[in-house]
């Protein structure tokens, strides 16, 4: 009896661990892509591009849509994996590679590359330009541990400019993120700060792995291992003006990377940990529950 109760008791767990009630699994990302940190949907090639972080290949990988079989492979030439974070687009469908990690808040060499949209037929591109960027408020490196703010995992591209969204890893984390401002332009830029937003206080519930706006421009989506932070009802880029929104996702994993498919449909990946995740799930916005 004992040994029944235990198998239920597991069966249960893993239940509410795949969360099959709010998202849907598409299917299981390819076994060489162990660390994805970042999707894009362009719908041209009806492909998801995506990339892994530090200490994995310079190169980025284009999904099929249907099965997840890697159609397309590129090889960013001269332009070293530091810790590529996210990839976004603009609405021509020109890429962009976002190498900003900063786990430490040490890095002085953070940038974004753009990948031409004409070179996304070719198995080895160089970036069409290289956008180099600093954080005015940050004067030590690293800071004190209780003012670790200068990681990033998600950012997008809206009407010319990148819009960054920290992953704070302060001691004792209160779910302040800051929101900085980048022009789409080459060279060397000091990031704007736009203002800042909480999520929770739980680091391992709350801090953002991701970001994407939708094809409208009218809603805003942060990812966490297990929730959707939702910005809306702001105009042109106030996205801190509107009306914000956590929304619970049922499922715990490590989940690195989300984008919009459609102005409803968000896709979502995360990386395998102990034989939990390494897939690409799908979900709707209009399931979700909002936490009161």
């Amino acid at each position: 009896m004992r040994n029944f109760i235990s198998i239920a008791i597991a069966f249960v767990l893993l239940a509410c661990q795949n969360g099959s009630e709010t998202l849907t699994k598409l299917y299981s990302l390819p076994k060489k892509l162990k660390e994805v940190s970042g999707i894009v949907y362009t719908q041209k090639d009806n492909l998801f591009w995506t990339l892994e972080d530090s200490g994995n290949a310079n190169k980025i990988y284009g999904l099929n849509v249907e099965n997840g079989v890697i159609e397309k492979t590129i090889t960013i030439e001269n332009t070293p994996n530091v810790d590529w974070e996210e990839i976004t687009k603009d609405l021509e469908g020109n890429l962009y590679i976002g190498d900003f990690g900063n786990n430490k808040n040490v890095r002085k060499d953070l940038c974004i590359y753009k990948i031409d949209k004409k070179s996304l037929n070719l198995e080895n591109a160089i970036p069409a330009y290289k956008i180099s960027f600093s954080y005015p408020e940050q004067k030590m490196f690293p800071p004190k541990k209780t003012a670790l703010f200068f990681d990033v995992e998600g950012f997008f591209e809206y009407k010319n400019n990148f819009y960054l969204f920290t992953k704070n890893r302060s001691k004792g984390f209160d779910g302040t993120v800051l929101v900085y401002k980048i022009p789409n332009k080459a060279g060397f830029h000091q990031a704007v700060l736009m203002g800042t937003l909480k999520t929770c206080d739980n680091y391992n519930h709350c801090a953002v792995t991701s970001a994407a706006i939708s094809p409208d421009a009218s809603k805003v989506v942060l990812l966490t291992h297990d929730k959707i932070v939702l910005l809306a009802n702001f105009k042109e880029d106030n996205f801190l003006k509107g009306k914000q929104s956590l929304l619970k996702l049922n499922h715990f994993s490590q989940k690195e990377a989300i984008c919009f498919k459609n102005n409803e449909t968000l896709i979502i990946a995360d990386e395998k940990t102990k034989k939990v995740g390494g897939n690409v799930y799908e979900v709707s916005l209009s399931t979700l529950k909002s936490i009161p």
